[in-house]
């Protein structure tokens, strides 16, 4: 069987063309403005190169705080300006203050201005090349759905909300199924279909059952000639960042392996180490504001400062965490019940202390008793966990790793004011708890300076 797929760029090519050419454009255009104009605060002579490496460094750092390499951000126009201006103010201000790996300062302040409008011209001008270029029609990955006894609309939905960047074709199902957004074609058509549209992957979503001997025969022939077939769960995830636990049966460790760093000695020292000074560090500057905490306390909340809640960790052991309180006295008269999003309970104070997640500093010392951890699932109360292990599935698999101050779920997920909302915090905690390791525990902390600048706490 002869195909011919349309060009497409899969979202790790789409993320390291966008981190290659932001660098890349801005060398070039810093040395065509020194050749060609009278800009002479980086000069391109010997030694240039740490120059370079350090102006890289801190793009790729400030870039992923103010979230330039965010797909779905990078292909809005408004986001784009907000965050490519952001970014390129830090990257001037610590580039600047950087001695030795960075030029001299210049004797006319202007070069400073010059600098930060060479900087800034050059990633909107290639951003907004790339908007209208690689996000355009011409490069969407043309995909065919197949399977049996799941819902068509809801998966190709799923796939268009999380990446646009896909076109559906339509699906292909054995049993009489129809779709409101997506055309059907029967199972002789496969070849056609393929064929006809270019079509580049062929998604497989099926029930927990399996894929039907119909099926399985029909694909063999393209199986064959290397044509991409993915199932859906890997193709949710890999989209998303998330574990679709609605599609994964019982055979769960078969699909899930635990992430080796869970058992990597090494990884868990490293661990333990960066839990024991980022608390230390965070308990400082905790007392530095405390007076702060103080009054806005008194004045705000007018009650006690602190607060402790029963929470389960690792293996479902009980313990006590601790928070300055942000809710109303009696809060839970009326029983344990979950915060949410524009809840009246919390004071106006306590918002503040939420959304900056100031309120959590005094987590610190539990991440120092080793109750918890820097980064990990939100630890959660036994009244709830109890209830939401009835309601969805392995949502206890959290507790094979201790709970943390923050995690991939608390920087991505929104409130939880649902048991939708909890089973997708679920999938973001079992994609953690799967692929965890030195580069993500970065990302969620790069993700989690991006929470608080843009005041996006929980």
């Amino acid at each position: 069987m002869k195909t011919n797929q349309v060009t497409h760029f899969e979202i790790s090519e789409r993320k390291v063309l966008l981190r290659v050419f932001d660098i890349v454009f801005v060398w070039l255009a810093l040395y065509l403005s020194t050749e060609s104009f009278s800009f002479t605060y980086f000069p391109f002579k010997s030694g240039v190169w740490i120059w370079l490496a350090t102006l890289g460094s801190y793009l790729l750092l400030f870039g992923t705080v103010f979230e330039i390499y965010n797909l779905q951000k990078a292909e809005s126009r408004k986001a784009t300006v907000k965050n490519v201006v952001l970014t390129s103010l830090l990257v001037t201000l610590f580039f600047l203050l950087t001695p030795v790996l960075s030029p001299p300062l210049p004797e006319n302040r202007f070069q400073i201005l010059y600098f930060f409008g060479i900087l800034l011209s050059t990633l909107l001008f290639w951003r907004f090349l790339y908007i209208g270029l690689i996000t355009s029609p011409r490069f969407f990955k043309r995909v065919l759905i197949v399977g049996d006894d799941v819902d068509i609309d809801k998966i190709g939905k799923d796939l268009l909300k999380n990446d646009p960047n896909y076109e559906i074709k339509g699906f292909i199902s054995t049993k009489e199924k129809t779709s409101t957004s997506f055309q059907a074609y029967s199972l002789n058509e496969l070849e056609r279909v393929v064929n006809d549209y270019k079509v580049g992957e062929i998604v497989v979503a099926n029930s927990i059952d399996g894929l039907s001997s119909e099926l399985y025969q029909a694909l063999v022939p393209l199986l064959k000639t290397g044509f991409p077939i993915k199932a859906y769960a890997h193709v949710y995830e890999e989209i998303t960042s998330k574990v679709p636990v609605q599609y994964i049966n019982n055979d769960f460790y078969f699909y899930f392996p635990f992430s080796r760093s869970n058992q990597n000695r090494l990884y868990l020292l490293y661990h333990r180490i960066v839990d024991i000074v980022m608390s230390l560090l965070g308990l400082a500057f905790g007392l530095a504001i405390l007076p702060l905490i103080l009054i806005g306390n008194l004045i705000g909340n007018r009650g006690k400062l602190f607060y402790k809640q029963l929470r389960l960790g690792k293996s479902g052991n009980e313990f006590y965490i601790i928070k300055f309180r942000t809710m109303v006295k009696n809060a839970e008269s009326d029983g344990a019940q979950l915060a949410r999003k524009g809840d009246v309970r919390i004071t106006k104070f306590g918002n503040f202390l939420r959304r900056t997640r100031l309120d959590e500093i005094p987590q610190f010392f539990n991440v120092l008793k080793a109750d918890m951890s820097l980064i990990g699932p939100r630890p959660e109360r036994p009244e709830f966990v109890k209830d939401l292990s009835k309601k969805i599935p392995f949502y206890e698999v959290r507790q094979v790793i201790k709970p943390g101050l923050t995690g991939w779920a608390q920087v991505n997920a929104k409130y939880a004011n649902s048991d939708e909302d909890m089973i997708e915090k679920l999938q973001y905690d079992l994609y953690y708890i799967k692929h965890r390791s030195v580069f993500l525990d970065l990302r969620i902390i790069l993700k989690t300076i991006s929470t608080i600048i843009f005041f996006r706490g929980q």
